[in-house]
């Protein structure tokens, strides 16, 4: 079997774990393509970024099989560049940018579907609530990562407050934003707001979900619907799982919406998520956002249940083929992803050993702890955390129930030591 030579842009080390368990991996040869640090944290050098990349590719001796990503800004973006440079298959730059864009997202969502909320721009030099929108609402760039200056306002006071703050930090993405919108031709309502600007959409509220999916040469394939489950009285994610327990029909409706906007966005041969709000007393579906990437943080729930982790299907199309994901082939019924967090800064002063970590791994069956806190560094210092907590940990469990899967987090969680000093009351904020 001739070896497959695919350059994986950010590759780390948690990742490398579950790629290495698609099928038959023994044929693929993975090359980190930027490092992780180059691509999440500080400073964004888009143009720099694109240049080193291509240096890399140009100086490779042999033949580039595919080239992936499964990180937000700008690896979603950078991945479709260098596929296009090098004769790879992947969706068209303008495509990701209609996604990656909340605003223009927002506006060809509304073109098909009704199953949104309210929305506008505000103008961070004279910032005023959009017209027709009431509180509470969500303050979020138009362009950013994970929750990094999302803010929820409930009156005018957050509002100022919230303005202020973004209007002093939305250029670490933005800008570097703006360049790539430069690389394609932007529709007049678009170019006037730009990279750097502030989207106002009416808080959604009810059960959080997610659809994952692919699309291959024009056919759309949602693979899987997850749920996410936030801690009580917060918008943090407490823990994200597969397969999702909503009703059978409200789980349908997802998919059916969901294959509508990917193809009004012009999405082709890449993968996606979009997450969802979800009320299934009444049936009411609200979508979030849609993410035109891979979704490597569930990878090792769909290994737990289906057999093979999600990254088979990233590769596979990066490839030119259709993945044809295999089905509840796992060991488990059900997997979830759980975020440890403290509500609260801290300077951390200890971490659970990889001795203390193996140990629980022996204990409990179907077990993963990827720790992102730091030892001697302080909680407020790690990149892409949202307003108010801070991740210690993600831990991965498989079960064949809720109740076994929330007794196995339990157990976990009362053995993994973390220490701290300096440390600020832990304070969870209120959400209506």
């Amino acid at each position: 079997m001739s070896q497959i030579d695919v350059f994986v842009v950010g590759l780390d080390e948690a990742n490398m774990r579950t790629l290495n368990d698609v099928p038959d991996a023994v044929q693929y040869h993975f090359h980190g393509l930027l490092s992780i640090e180059e691509v999440q944290h500080g400073e964004i050098p888009i143009a720099d970024l694109i240049r080193k990349a291509e240096k890399a590719l140009d100086d490779f001796d042999g033949e580039i099989g595919a080239i992936v990503g499964y990180w937000d800004f700008p690896v979603s973006t950078l991945v479709p560049i260098l596929c296009k440079r090098y004769g790879l298959p992947s969706a068209d730059l303008e495509a990701i940018v209609k996604c990656e864009h909340k605003y223009w997202s927002r506006l060809e969502q509304e073109k098909v579907i009704e199953e949104h909320p309210r929305f506008g721009i505000v103008d961070l030099e004279n910032p005023r609530v959009p017209a027709g929108m009431n509180y509470p609402m969500w303050l979020k760039p138009v362009k950013s990562f994970s929750s990094e200056l999302a803010f929820k306002v409930k009156d005018d006071a957050d509002f100022e407050y919230a303005t202020r703050e973004m209007a002093e930090g939305i250029d670490r993405i933005g800008k570097p934003f703006e360049y790539i919108m430069e690389q394609i031709d932007l529709p007049p309502e678009i170019a006037e707001v730009g990279g750097a600007a502030c989207l106002a959409e009416e808080a959604m509220s009810g059960q959080q979900a997610a659809s994952e999916g692919y699309v291959y040469d024009g056919e759309v394939v949602v693979y899987g619907v997850l749920d996410s489950l936030n801690y009580p009285g917060t918008s943090s994610f407490l823990r994200h799982q597969y397969p999702s327990q909503l009703p059978t029909p409200m789980v349908r409706r997802i998919r059916e919406i969901s294959e509508k906007v990917v193809k009004q966005l012009g999405m082709n041969n890449c993968t996606f998520s979009i997450e969802f709000f979800c009320k299934p007393d009444s049936g009411e579906i609200g979508l979030l956002e849609v993410n035109p990437r891979h979704s490597q943080s569930h990878a090792e729930l769909f290994e737990f249940v289906d057999g093979v982790p999600n990254h088979y299907c990233m590769l596979s199309v990066g490839r030119g083929q259709d993945p044809n994901l295999p089905h509840r082939k796992g060991p488990y019924e059900l997997a979830a992803k759980w975020y440890h967090r403290r509500f609260g800064d801290a300077l951390v002063t200890r971490l659970p050993t990889e001795e203390e970590i193996e140990a629980l791994r022996d204990e409990i069956p179907g077990l993963h702890i990827d720790l992102q806190a730091n030892e001697g560094e302080r909680l407020s210092s790690l990149p892409g955390q949202d307003s108010y907590s801070y991740e210690l940990a993600h831990i991965y469990l498989g079960a064949d129930d809720e109740k076994e899967l929330e007794q196995k987090y339990d157990r976990v969680i009362e053995r993994l030591r973390f220490e701290f000093a300096d440390e600020e009351e832990e304070k969870r904020p209120a959400v209506e």
